[in-house]
């Protein structure tokens, strides 16, 4: 590439070595928010900044952000657009770099202001997507939320006039965060690619979240990286994103831990450039900034030892096939076949039901599709709505779901990862459940 850019090439410039561990910490405070950053890039792995933003400036809401900072209320997030550019400079002052690059996660479904912010404070990252932020997050129609984002890439990459690459990352393989099969994840975010490439972008990143079986995740990476081979065009730099597991977190420390080593695991084996990463605080409060640092340590830890065992590849070998990427592949297809403008076909996607996310209710999703969980842990499709997916991959029988199953299936991580972590009757603290503690080590304890 001609131009520079903090997460361009980055794939490149990690060949030889595991994932960057990457927390989705954000405070309201910019000195608070600088601490976490600097703590962030001392910590004992190789790691990547963010800026995630608060709730209000989400929906645009500035004059709730800028009462907040006037009354000393903290928001649950970075408020970019309120503080200005010259006080993002200054959080950023002597920490972003080649060596830190920094990444601002916010969840708007009409990003224009907020990339226009980080533009102005001198960032070159961020992520999101036309779909992924618009169904899960809000109730902006999908028609405006393609037309926002549209304008809000083609303006993005209008720093490579400037002598920069900017990146974007779609946030298309965690939609709901969970319940959703994996070839409809892998669908949404590659399809989100060839949006961001449609709109003048060539530094992008792909996205799939843990989800409840680790073989299962494996096929779908691998999935995943076929098909961005395939489809995107030769010119994009991307890379795959791992996300630990997005919906209910086990309760226990123990638990929590034994779902963020196999994420990292997952990373490593699937040969992921970032992992974004997960704290066992999260699953009753914000964490802190040395709780986020514990978990990027014992991450980057977990990922340096599967990387002894299993030595990071960037094209990992054949994975089982259980037609994960011929569900995507169809799903993809079908979509481009529906008009030459990308952002006018997933629109139409959704209107005749050809994407539909498990218990999503948005108003443009069909809300047909349904997810389960089987006896072996995997997720499968329970209803497929209108999706021409049917029988890919389990057949034609429709599972119903009732809201017991559902509310079990939600729990299923949570519940089966502090149950084994509290079978275990381990009384170590904290510090020493380590990155060296494995699910054979508690099964044992």
């Amino acid at each position: 590439m001609s131009t520079s850019g903090s997460f361009a090439g980055l794939a490149a410039r990690r060949r030889s070595a595991g994932p960057l561990v990457q927390p989705r910490m954000g405070f309201s405070g910019p000195w608070r928010m600088r601490a976490g950053l600097e703590a962030v890039r001392r910590a004992r792995a190789a790691t990547v900044g963010t800026l995630t933003l608060d709730s209000y400036t989400r929906v645009k809401d500035y004059a709730s952000a800028e009462r907040a900072l006037a009354d000393g209320f903290p928001l649950n997030g970075y408020p970019l657009v309120t503080h200005g550019p010259d006080t993002t400079r200054a959080v950023l002052d002597g920490i972003q770099g080649p060596d830190f690059p920094v990444q601002v996660r916010h969840g708007s479904a009409l990003p224009d202001d907020i990339i226009a912010a980080l533009v102005a404070a001198g960032l070159d990252a961020t992520e999101g997507g036309p779909v992924s932020y618009c169904l899960p997050y809000s109730r902006v129609p999908l028609r405006e939320a393609t037309v926002s984002w549209a304008r809000s890439c083609e303006r993005f990459a209008e720093l490579r006039d400037r002598g920069v690459e900017p990146h974007l990352e779609s946030f298309g393989g965690c939609m709901m965060g969970q319940m959703c099969p994996p070839g409809l994840l892998i669908a949404i975010t590659v399809l989100e690619g060839l949006f961001f490439h449609r709109h003048g972008l060539r530094s992008i990143s792909l996205s799939y979240a843990q989800q409840t079986d680790i073989r299962q995740d494996e096929e779908a990476v691998a999935a995943l990286r076929s098909l961005a081979t395939a489809f995107l065009p030769d010119d994009t730099d991307w890379h795959i994103v791992v996300y630990a597991y997005m919906g209910k977190y086990p309760r226990t420390h123990g638990g929590a831990l034994l779902v963020l080593r196999a994420a990292a695991e997952l990373a490593v084996r699937t040969g992921a450039t970032r992992l974004i990463v997960k704290t066992p605080a999260e699953s009753y409060r914000i964490p802190t900034i040395e709780e986020n640092v514990e978990a990027l340590e014992f991450a980057g830890a977990a990922a340096a030892a599967e990387a002894t065992r299993t030595p990071p590849d960037p094209a990992p070998g054949p994975a089982p096939d259980t037609g994960i990427a011929a569900e995507a592949r169809q799903l993809i297809e079908a979509v481009l076949g529906l008009h030459p403008d990308i952002g006018q076909a997933l629109v139409r996607a959704f209107a005749k039901g050809y994407l539909d996310v498990p218990y999503c209710l948005h108003s443009d999703n069909h809300g047909r599709s349904r997810g389960y969980i089987d006896e072996a842990g995997r997720l499968r499709w329970a209803s497929v709505g209108s999706m021409p997916i049917r029988g890919i991959t389990g057949g034609t029988r429709e599972h119903t779901v009732g809201s017991s199953e559902l509310l079990s299936a939600l729990s299923y991580v949570e519940r089966t990862h502090d149950l084994l972590a509290l079978r275990s009757q381990d009384t170590r603290t904290s510090d020493e459940l380590d990155a060296g503690t494995t699910a054979a080590d508690l099964r044992q304890a």
